[in-house]
Protein backbone atom coordinates (compact mmCIF):
# COMPACT_ATOMS: atom_id res chain seq x y z
CA UNK A 1 0.00 0.00 0.00
CA UNK A 2 1.57 3.11 -1.13
CA UNK A 3 0.61 6.58 0.48
CA UNK A 4 1.42 10.13 -1.50
CA UNK A 5 4.21 12.27 0.38
CA UNK A 6 3.82 16.25 0.52
CA UNK A 7 7.68 15.64 2.39
CA UNK A 8 10.88 15.88 0.89
CA UNK A 9 13.74 14.24 3.39
CA UNK A 10 17.85 14.89 3.13
CA UNK A 11 20.21 13.04 5.03
CA UNK A 12 23.13 15.87 5.23
CA UNK A 13 25.44 14.14 7.44
CA UNK A 14 25.72 11.27 9.13
CA UNK A 15 28.34 10.56 12.51
CA UNK A 16 30.97 8.05 11.65
CA UNK A 17 30.86 6.53 14.65
CA UNK A 18 27.45 6.36 15.71
CA UNK A 19 23.53 6.41 14.48
CA UNK A 20 23.41 9.95 14.91
CA UNK A 21 23.03 12.18 11.27
CA UNK A 22 21.92 15.81 10.24
CA UNK A 23 18.79 15.62 7.57
CA UNK A 24 16.70 18.14 6.05
CA UNK A 25 12.99 17.49 6.26
CA UNK A 26 10.99 19.64 3.82
CA UNK A 27 7.74 20.83 4.67
CA UNK A 28 4.44 22.69 2.82
CA UNK A 29 5.19 25.62 5.13
CA UNK A 30 9.35 25.14 6.54
CA UNK A 31 12.56 23.46 6.27
CA UNK A 32 13.66 21.77 9.32
CA UNK A 33 16.81 20.80 10.03
CA UNK A 34 17.09 17.68 12.59
CA UNK A 35 17.43 16.42 14.87
CA UNK A 36 15.07 18.58 16.05
CA UNK A 37 13.05 19.42 19.47
CA UNK A 38 9.15 20.48 18.88
CA UNK A 39 8.23 22.48 21.42
CA UNK A 40 4.25 21.54 22.71
CA UNK A 41 1.14 24.11 22.15
CA UNK A 42 -2.07 22.34 23.42
CA UNK A 43 -4.11 24.80 22.00
CA UNK A 44 -3.17 26.41 19.23
CA UNK A 45 -0.44 28.36 21.70
CA UNK A 46 2.67 27.81 23.50
CA UNK A 47 2.12 29.12 27.24
CA UNK A 48 3.69 32.26 27.98
CA UNK A 49 5.33 32.77 24.44
CA UNK A 50 4.12 34.39 21.18
CA UNK A 51 4.65 33.36 17.91
CA UNK A 52 7.22 35.83 17.00
CA UNK A 53 9.20 35.43 20.04
CA UNK A 54 9.38 31.18 19.06
CA UNK A 55 10.20 32.65 15.34
CA UNK A 56 13.40 34.35 17.18
CA UNK A 57 14.18 30.98 19.25
CA UNK A 58 14.74 29.64 16.18
CA UNK A 59 12.35 27.15 16.85
CA UNK A 60 11.23 25.45 13.32
CA UNK A 61 8.02 22.76 14.40
CA UNK A 62 5.56 23.24 17.33
CA UNK A 63 3.05 20.29 18.12
CA UNK A 64 -0.38 21.29 18.29
CA UNK A 65 -3.19 18.47 20.35
CA UNK A 66 -6.10 17.14 18.02
CA UNK A 67 -8.53 16.48 21.56
CA UNK A 68 -8.06 20.21 22.29
CA UNK A 69 -8.57 21.61 19.44
CA UNK A 70 -12.40 22.39 17.70
CA UNK A 71 -13.28 21.93 13.82
CA UNK A 72 -15.26 24.36 13.05
CA UNK A 73 -13.63 27.37 13.76
CA UNK A 74 -10.28 26.27 11.89
CA UNK A 75 -12.52 25.22 9.24
CA UNK A 76 -14.05 28.97 9.17
CA UNK A 77 -10.09 30.75 9.61
CA UNK A 78 -8.55 28.08 7.18
CA UNK A 79 -6.55 26.38 9.30
CA UNK A 80 -4.36 26.32 12.38
CA UNK A 81 -1.71 28.18 10.90
CA UNK A 82 -3.61 31.31 10.18
CA UNK A 83 -5.26 31.27 13.53
CA UNK A 84 -2.46 31.25 15.84
CA UNK A 85 0.04 33.41 13.01
CA UNK A 86 2.23 30.98 12.61
CA UNK A 87 4.37 30.72 9.19
CA UNK A 88 6.68 27.41 10.04
CA UNK A 89 6.00 23.90 10.75
CA UNK A 90 3.06 22.42 12.37
CA UNK A 91 2.53 18.66 14.01
CA UNK A 92 -0.86 17.40 15.44
CA UNK A 93 -1.10 14.58 17.89
CA UNK A 94 -3.83 12.91 16.83
CA UNK A 95 -5.32 12.79 20.50
CA UNK A 96 -4.54 9.14 20.79
CA UNK A 97 -2.39 10.21 23.78
CA UNK A 98 -5.37 11.00 26.21
CA UNK A 99 -6.07 7.18 26.10
CA UNK A 100 -3.63 7.15 28.78
CA UNK A 101 -3.33 10.23 30.41
CA UNK A 102 -7.20 10.67 30.53
CA UNK A 103 -7.93 7.01 31.30
CA UNK A 104 -11.07 7.46 33.46
CA UNK A 105 -12.98 9.64 31.26
CA UNK A 106 -12.55 7.08 27.83
CA UNK A 107 -13.62 3.73 26.61
CA UNK A 108 -11.78 1.77 24.04
CA UNK A 109 -13.45 -0.34 21.14
CA UNK A 110 -12.61 -1.39 17.82
CA UNK A 111 -14.61 1.80 16.44
CA UNK A 112 -12.79 4.14 18.95
CA UNK A 113 -12.12 6.04 21.35
CA UNK A 114 -15.16 7.46 23.70
CA UNK A 115 -14.05 10.82 25.79
CA UNK A 116 -15.43 13.70 27.38
CA UNK A 117 -15.37 16.40 25.13
CA UNK A 118 -13.34 19.21 26.54
CA UNK A 119 -15.47 21.84 25.13
CA UNK A 120 -18.75 20.80 26.60
CA UNK A 121 -18.31 17.58 29.22
CA UNK A 122 -20.49 15.55 26.67
CA UNK A 123 -19.54 12.05 25.45
CA UNK A 124 -17.28 12.19 22.28
CA UNK A 125 -16.13 9.22 19.66
CA UNK A 126 -13.17 9.89 18.60
CA UNK A 127 -12.47 6.93 15.64
CA UNK A 128 -9.29 7.05 13.03
CA UNK A 129 -11.60 8.80 10.50
CA UNK A 130 -12.55 11.98 12.77
CA UNK A 131 -8.86 12.56 13.98
CA UNK A 132 -7.75 12.34 10.18
CA UNK A 133 -10.81 14.49 9.93
CA UNK A 134 -10.07 17.07 12.36
CA UNK A 135 -5.98 17.00 11.33
CA UNK A 136 -7.10 17.90 8.10
CA UNK A 137 -9.04 20.78 9.18
CA UNK A 138 -6.09 22.05 11.27
CA UNK A 139 -3.46 22.07 8.48
CA UNK A 140 -0.58 20.44 9.98
CA UNK A 141 2.20 19.36 7.95
CA UNK A 142 2.28 16.39 10.08
CA UNK A 143 -0.43 14.69 11.25
CA UNK A 144 -0.30 11.38 13.33
CA UNK A 145 -2.12 8.53 13.34
CA UNK A 146 -4.62 7.83 15.64
CA UNK A 147 -3.16 4.81 17.75
CA UNK A 148 -4.62 1.96 20.38
CA UNK A 149 -2.30 3.77 23.16
CA UNK A 150 -1.50 2.00 26.43
CA UNK A 151 1.44 2.36 29.15
CA UNK A 152 4.56 1.49 28.43
CA UNK A 153 4.32 -0.72 31.91
CA UNK A 154 1.74 -2.52 30.36
CA UNK A 155 1.96 -6.41 29.37
CA UNK A 156 0.42 -9.52 27.94
CA UNK A 157 -2.55 -9.53 25.77
CA UNK A 158 -3.88 -5.98 26.32
CA UNK A 159 -0.30 -4.89 24.67
CA UNK A 160 -0.72 -7.10 21.56
CA UNK A 161 -4.63 -5.79 20.95
CA UNK A 162 -3.37 -2.55 21.03
CA UNK A 163 -0.17 -2.92 18.93
CA UNK A 164 -2.27 -5.09 15.62
CA UNK A 165 -5.67 -2.67 16.33
CA UNK A 166 -3.02 0.95 15.74
CA UNK A 167 -1.84 -0.86 12.56
CA UNK A 168 -5.62 -1.57 11.81
CA UNK A 169 -6.50 2.15 12.44
CA UNK A 170 -3.54 3.14 10.89
CA UNK A 171 -5.23 1.68 7.19
CA UNK A 172 -8.22 3.27 8.34
CA UNK A 173 -6.24 6.60 9.43
CA UNK A 174 -4.49 6.41 5.42
CA UNK A 175 -8.13 6.06 3.81
CA UNK A 176 -9.81 9.01 5.54
CA UNK A 177 -6.77 11.56 4.81
CA UNK A 178 -8.57 13.49 2.30
CA UNK A 179 -4.79 16.02 2.00
CA UNK A 180 -1.19 13.72 1.30
CA UNK A 181 -0.25 16.29 -1.34
CA UNK A 182 -0.30 18.84 1.50
CA UNK A 183 -0.03 17.18 4.50
CA UNK A 184 2.06 13.97 5.85
CA UNK A 185 0.64 11.07 7.66
CA UNK A 186 3.05 9.50 10.03
CA UNK A 187 2.32 6.10 11.36
CA UNK A 188 3.11 5.23 15.49
CA UNK A 189 5.23 1.99 16.05
CA UNK A 190 3.60 0.38 19.30
CA UNK A 191 4.36 -3.05 20.97
CA UNK A 192 5.72 -1.67 24.45
CA UNK A 193 8.89 -3.27 25.86
CA UNK A 194 8.68 -6.24 23.83
CA UNK A 195 11.47 -6.49 20.70
CA UNK A 196 9.07 -8.58 18.53
CA UNK A 197 5.90 -6.95 19.24
CA UNK A 198 7.92 -4.08 17.87
CA UNK A 199 10.02 -5.68 15.39
CA UNK A 200 5.93 -7.04 13.18
CA UNK A 201 4.56 -3.29 14.36
CA UNK A 202 7.85 -1.78 12.21
CA UNK A 203 7.08 -4.44 9.95
CA UNK A 204 3.61 -3.67 8.75
CA UNK A 205 3.41 -0.21 9.01
CA UNK A 206 6.98 0.24 7.16
CA UNK A 207 4.82 -1.58 3.91
CA UNK A 208 2.62 1.38 4.08
CA UNK A 209 5.49 3.71 2.73
CA UNK A 210 4.19 6.62 5.15
CA UNK A 211 6.53 10.12 5.28
CA UNK A 212 7.51 9.45 8.19
CA UNK A 213 7.46 6.92 11.66
CA UNK A 214 7.07 7.66 15.01
CA UNK A 215 8.27 5.76 18.30
CA UNK A 216 5.33 5.80 20.61
CA UNK A 217 4.06 3.92 23.74
CA UNK A 218 7.44 5.14 25.56
CA UNK A 219 8.36 7.63 28.32
CA UNK A 220 5.71 6.39 30.75
CA UNK A 221 7.49 5.18 33.94
CA UNK A 222 9.52 2.51 32.18
CA UNK A 223 13.33 1.54 33.32
CA UNK A 224 15.40 4.07 31.37
CA UNK A 225 17.34 0.53 30.38
CA UNK A 226 14.48 -0.69 28.89
CA UNK A 227 13.83 2.85 27.06
CA UNK A 228 16.92 3.24 25.01
CA UNK A 229 17.03 -0.24 24.05
CA UNK A 230 13.70 -0.27 22.37
CA UNK A 231 14.74 3.16 20.76
CA UNK A 232 17.73 1.56 19.12
CA UNK A 233 15.52 -1.45 18.20
CA UNK A 234 13.19 0.90 16.35
CA UNK A 235 15.79 3.19 14.40
CA UNK A 236 17.85 -0.55 13.30
CA UNK A 237 14.17 -1.05 11.58
CA UNK A 238 13.03 1.93 10.25
CA UNK A 239 13.95 3.09 6.95
CA UNK A 240 16.82 5.10 6.36
CA UNK A 241 15.22 7.41 4.47
CA UNK A 242 12.65 8.64 6.68
CA UNK A 243 12.37 10.79 9.62
CA UNK A 244 12.17 8.77 12.98
CA UNK A 245 9.94 10.45 15.62
CA UNK A 246 10.66 9.82 19.38
CA UNK A 247 7.03 10.70 20.61
CA UNK A 248 7.11 12.34 24.33
CA UNK A 249 11.47 13.09 25.25
CA UNK A 250 12.20 16.38 26.06
CA UNK A 251 15.22 15.69 29.08
CA UNK A 252 18.32 16.86 27.67
CA UNK A 253 20.29 13.42 28.42
CA UNK A 254 17.28 11.70 26.52
CA UNK A 255 17.63 14.13 23.54
CA UNK A 256 21.11 13.88 23.11
CA UNK A 257 20.93 9.87 23.87
CA UNK A 258 18.54 9.27 21.47
CA UNK A 259 20.00 11.26 18.80
CA UNK A 260 23.43 9.13 19.33
CA UNK A 261 20.74 6.46 18.47
CA UNK A 262 19.66 7.02 15.36
CA UNK A 263 16.77 9.46 16.42
CA UNK A 264 15.43 12.81 14.50
CA UNK A 265 12.33 14.66 15.67
CA UNK A 266 11.45 14.76 19.23
CA UNK A 267 8.59 16.58 21.42
CA UNK A 268 7.75 17.52 25.25
CA UNK A 269 5.77 19.83 27.19
CA UNK A 270 8.87 19.53 29.70
CA UNK A 271 10.65 23.15 28.84
CA UNK A 272 7.52 24.74 29.17
CA UNK A 273 5.81 22.94 32.16
CA UNK A 274 9.17 23.00 34.22
CA UNK A 275 9.06 27.03 33.90
CA UNK A 276 5.59 27.38 35.80
CA UNK A 277 7.17 26.16 38.77
CA UNK A 278 10.46 28.43 38.60
CA UNK A 279 12.74 26.21 37.32
CA UNK A 280 15.33 26.99 34.30
CA UNK A 281 17.46 24.94 31.80
CA UNK A 282 21.40 24.27 32.09
CA UNK A 283 23.69 21.95 30.87
CA UNK A 284 24.50 20.60 34.20
CA UNK A 285 20.45 20.32 34.92
CA UNK A 286 17.97 22.41 36.45
CA UNK A 287 17.63 26.03 38.68
CA UNK A 288 14.95 26.24 40.99
CA UNK A 289 14.67 29.99 40.95
CA UNK A 290 12.22 29.82 44.05
CA UNK A 291 15.28 28.86 45.96
CA UNK A 292 16.46 31.80 48.62
CA UNK A 293 20.31 31.09 47.78
CA UNK A 294 19.64 33.15 44.66
CA UNK A 295 18.04 36.18 46.00
CA UNK A 296 21.26 38.31 46.06
CA UNK A 297 22.78 36.58 42.86
CA UNK A 298 23.11 39.21 40.08
CA UNK A 299 24.34 36.67 37.46
CA UNK A 300 22.10 35.63 33.98
CA UNK A 301 21.37 32.34 34.57
CA UNK A 302 23.45 31.38 31.60
CA UNK A 303 26.23 33.99 31.12
CA UNK A 304 26.72 32.13 27.21
CA UNK A 305 22.94 31.84 26.86
CA UNK A 306 21.50 34.37 24.11
CA UNK A 307 17.93 34.58 24.78
CA UNK A 308 16.46 37.67 26.21
CA UNK A 309 15.95 36.63 29.17
CA UNK A 310 19.34 36.18 30.07
CA UNK A 311 20.81 39.19 28.64
CA UNK A 312 18.12 41.55 30.54
CA UNK A 313 18.05 39.48 33.97
CA UNK A 314 19.19 38.63 36.76
CA UNK A 315 18.81 35.72 38.84
CA UNK A 316 17.80 37.81 41.80
CA UNK A 317 15.39 39.72 39.93
CA UNK A 318 13.94 36.51 38.76
CA UNK A 319 13.92 34.83 41.85
CA UNK A 320 11.56 38.14 43.57
CA UNK A 321 9.11 37.19 40.47
CA UNK A 322 8.96 33.79 40.25
CA UNK A 323 6.27 32.98 42.86
CA UNK A 324 4.61 36.05 41.95
CA UNK A 325 4.29 37.47 38.41
CA UNK A 326 3.17 35.38 35.58
CA UNK A 327 5.62 37.23 33.99
CA UNK A 328 8.62 34.79 35.28
CA UNK A 329 6.60 32.00 33.75
CA UNK A 330 6.83 33.89 30.65
CA UNK A 331 10.68 34.60 30.51
CA UNK A 332 11.86 31.32 31.98
CA UNK A 333 9.34 29.50 29.35
CA UNK A 334 12.00 32.03 26.97
CA UNK A 335 15.18 30.80 28.70
CA UNK A 336 14.23 27.10 28.53
CA UNK A 337 12.94 27.04 24.91
CA UNK A 338 16.19 28.75 24.24
CA UNK A 339 18.32 26.20 25.88
CA UNK A 340 17.00 23.41 23.83
CA UNK A 341 17.15 24.92 20.62
CA UNK A 342 20.72 25.75 21.32
CA UNK A 343 21.55 21.92 22.29
CA UNK A 344 20.07 20.92 19.34
CA UNK A 345 21.89 23.23 17.30
CA UNK A 346 25.36 22.71 19.04
CA UNK A 347 24.28 19.19 18.38
CA UNK A 348 23.62 19.28 14.66
CA UNK A 349 27.15 21.22 14.22
CA UNK A 350 29.12 18.53 16.08
CA UNK A 351 27.44 15.78 13.80
CA UNK A 352 28.40 17.61 10.19
CA UNK A 353 31.76 18.23 11.49
CA UNK A 354 31.85 14.76 12.29
CA UNK A 355 32.99 15.40 16.20
CA UNK A 356 29.61 14.03 17.83
CA UNK A 357 31.74 11.37 20.22
CA UNK A 358 33.49 14.49 21.47
CA UNK A 359 30.48 16.58 21.70
CA UNK A 360 28.75 13.57 23.94
CA UNK A 361 31.43 13.06 26.56
CA UNK A 362 31.61 16.85 26.80
CA UNK A 363 27.74 16.92 27.71
CA UNK A 364 27.71 13.88 29.82
CA UNK A 365 30.94 15.02 31.61
CA UNK A 366 29.09 19.14 32.60
CA UNK A 367 25.95 16.88 33.37
CA UNK A 368 27.05 14.95 35.58
CA UNK A 369 30.06 16.54 37.02
CA UNK A 370 28.48 16.99 40.31
CA UNK A 371 27.48 13.53 40.94
CA UNK A 372 30.51 12.13 39.79
CA UNK A 373 29.33 9.27 37.55
CA UNK A 374 27.63 8.28 34.59
CA UNK A 375 23.39 6.97 34.98
CA UNK A 376 24.36 3.48 34.30
CA UNK A 377 21.65 3.02 31.25
CA UNK A 378 23.27 6.11 29.47
CA UNK A 379 26.83 4.36 29.62
CA UNK A 380 24.89 0.91 28.57
CA UNK A 381 23.37 3.41 25.48
CA UNK A 382 26.22 5.07 24.65
CA UNK A 383 28.53 2.45 24.72
CA UNK A 384 26.07 0.48 21.86
CA UNK A 385 26.94 2.88 19.57
CA UNK A 386 30.77 3.13 20.50
CA UNK A 387 31.19 6.04 22.92
CA UNK A 388 32.70 4.83 26.21
CA UNK A 389 31.69 6.68 29.32
CA UNK A 390 33.78 4.28 31.33
CA UNK A 391 36.09 6.64 33.47
CA UNK A 392 34.86 9.83 35.09
CA UNK A 393 37.23 12.75 33.94
CA UNK A 394 37.29 15.90 31.94
CA UNK A 395 37.04 15.23 28.23
CA UNK A 396 40.56 15.86 26.42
Amino acid sequence: MKSKSALKYTCVAKCSTTKARVSNIELPHFTAETPMFMPVGTQGTMKGLTTKQLEELECQVILGNTYHLGQELLDEVGGLHKFMKWERGLLTDSGGFQMVSLLHLAEITEEGVQFENPFDKSLMLLTPEESISLQNSIGADIMMQLDDVVSSLTTGPRLEEAMHRSIRWLDRCIKAHKKPDTQNLFAIIQGGLEPELRKHCIKEMVARDLPGYAIGGLSGGEEKDQFWRIVTLCTDYLPDDKPRYCMGVGYAEDLVVCSALGVDMYDCVFPTRTARFGNALLVTGSMNLKNARYANDFRPIDPECPCLTCKHYTRSYLHTIATKETVGCHLLSIHNIAFQMQLMKRLRQSIVEDRFPEFLRDFMYKRYKKAGKYPQWIVNALGSVNVELTQFEAPK
